[in-house]
């Protein structure tokens, strides 16, 4: 099969030889994690993984950058070759980094952001309000007031939510805003809910919109509806494209009201591929449906099978995903391509791990190898299960063990466990293969992971300190500023340029 935008910097001859970097542990079965080369340079220098976690602590999230405009750029390259204006929001939301949201800005990309301190954050850094689109599920009154402050792009969720930034408008301070200014605002959409589409806790219906959009002037009111947002669960294109021709449906009738959108926005959820190898994938699953039921052989802890996962391997991931959702039919007769050409819309989304593609793992300090009482071997690490977690059951791809020179163990299967007093305290819920051994002090590294698996369930449970994080530059790897002791300051919208 055709290699993933990253195995495709590695010679054939590279590709194909059996990897020394996986030797010294894999699963059972494996589901071998595609590597960036940044990351195999790392793997492949001991001392240095050894020194990073010396420094910053376990664990400790690395991160380079560096792919994040590549996976843009093939979404960018569909939506020109049909002749579509694509612009591209990261989701702040799926990592925390500092680094992150200036890597976005420097490739010319925006940022949606989730709460009131992502938003200020991006401000104070510098981010222009037109690169940020304000997306949050719950916006409590501080956020819509900086969001209408700021003039970024806040989108609508639902009545209520409206009804609050109406009065924020008129409890508006004097010198706030000047007299007669509309704030952009979008409109979410809830789709009809069908056989292809799901139904969703995110917007209102398409008449709810318009009976709202109807009670109100589009050249005088203190709202410009520019656009309409949906977000969908899930990653079929036909779904997305089943809303975008309800979501067409709307725009046009805003625009017969006299209000002008000119975007529409699909949201996130653009999916991408963590392994190379279907034949794994295929063969994991088909093990795990048959796995022994005694805890000393199964495959999953205790034998307890996985129920809701990440689809680690999909063959269609960011440019063709994007390609089929664009050739696919938005009303009747009409691509979603064409129908967007045809109203001159800008097409929007906020892909989070899509775009984070390669841009960081996790390393952590192995402190001590033990056993459960009835003999499941473990291997504990110095971090804990919420440091690599997603709303998934498990992080579906096999660490990569870095020797530090110790004198290892027998060679063993067993599992990765953490630091909280809990019994399922599992970093990984595979039964993992150490065909050396393993030793106190090696590095275990959690390849991938900068896109949700990091941050987005963290927590500091026991007051354990929460990982460090380091960004690549060019002379090294760096503490990334959200780990600096002084705050940033607050965004003030008197001193923004």
């Amino acid at each position: 099969m055709t290699p993933s935008p990253g195995s495709a910097d590695l010679a054939p001859a590279d590709r194909e030889r059996p990897d020394a970097l996986r030797a010294a542990c894999r699963g059972l079965p494996p589901l071998s994690a595609r590597l960036e080369p940044w990351m195999r340079d790392l793997l492949a220098d001991p001392a240095a993984c050894t020194a990073l976690l010396e420094e910053y602590g376990s664990p400790l999230n690395v991160h380079d950058f560096a792919p994040l405009a590549r996976n843009a750029a093939e979404l960018t390259a569909v939506a020109d070759a049909d002749g579509v204006d694509l612009r591209i929001f990261v989701a702040r939301k799926a990592n925390k980094t500092l680094g992150m949201v200036t890597a976005v800005h420097q490739a010319g990309l925006g940022l949606d952001v989730g709460s009131h301190r992502e938003l200020e954050q991006v401000l104070e850094l510098g981010v222009p309000a037109d690169d940020v689109v304000v997306t949050a599920a719950m916006k409590p009154r501080p956020l819509l007031r900086l969001a209408l402050d700021s003039g970024a792009m806040l989108v609508l969720d639902n009545l209520d939510e409206a009804a609050a930034v109406d009065t924020e408008l008129a409890d508006a301070p004097t010198g706030h805003a000047t007299p007669g200014t509309q704030r952009p605002v979008a409109l979410r959409l809830a789709p009809t809910p069908s056989d292809l589409v799901g139904p969703t806790r995110f917007g209102e219906s398409a008449p709810t919109w318009q009976h709202w959009a109807e009670a109100r002037d589009a050249a005088h009111d203190g709202l410009r509806i520019e656009g309409i947002h949906f977000h969908l669960h899930g990653y079929d294109p036909y779904a997305r494209a089943r809303a975008v021709g309800e979501a067409l449906e709307l725009v046009d009738a805003l625009r017969a009201m006299g209000h002008r959108p000119h975007f529409l926005d699909i949201g996130g959820g653009l999916p991408m591929s963590y392994l190379d190898d279907a034949a794994q994938w295929g063969a994991f699953w088909e093990a795990h449906a048959h796995q022994a039921e005694t805890p000393s052989e199964s495959l999953t802890w205790r034998g307890e099978p996985l129920r809701q996962v990440y689809p680690y391997h999909q063959e269609m991931i960011r440019g063709p995903w994007l390609r089929t959702l664009l050739d696919a039919e938005a009303l009747a007769g009409t691509r979603v391509a064409e129908a967007l050409r045809e109203r001159g819309l800008e097409l929007r989304c906020e892909p989070g791990r899509s775009m984070l593609d390669g841009c960081g793992m996790t390393l952590a300090r192995v402190l001590q190898r033990t056993s459960t009482s009835d003999g499941i071997p473990l291997i504990g690490l110095e971090m804990n299960r919420t440091q690599c977690r997603s709303t998934s059951d498990d992080f579906l791809v096999d660490p990569v063990l870095v020797s530090a020179g110790g004198t290892p163990s027998a060679p063993v299967d067993g599992f990765l466990v953490g630091a909280y007093c809990i019994e399922a305290e599992l970093i990984q819920r595979r039964r993992l293969r150490f065909p050396r051994g393993v030793a106190v002090g090696d590095v275990i590294a959690l390849p991938n992971t900068a896109g949700y698996l990091m941050h987005i369930l963290e927590s500091a449970s026991h007051q354990i300190p929460l990982a460090s994080n380091v960004v690549r530059d060019e002379d090294g790897f760096r503490r990334d500023c959200i780990d600096a002791v002084s705050p940033l300051r607050r965004w003030d919208p008197a001193q923004a340029g």
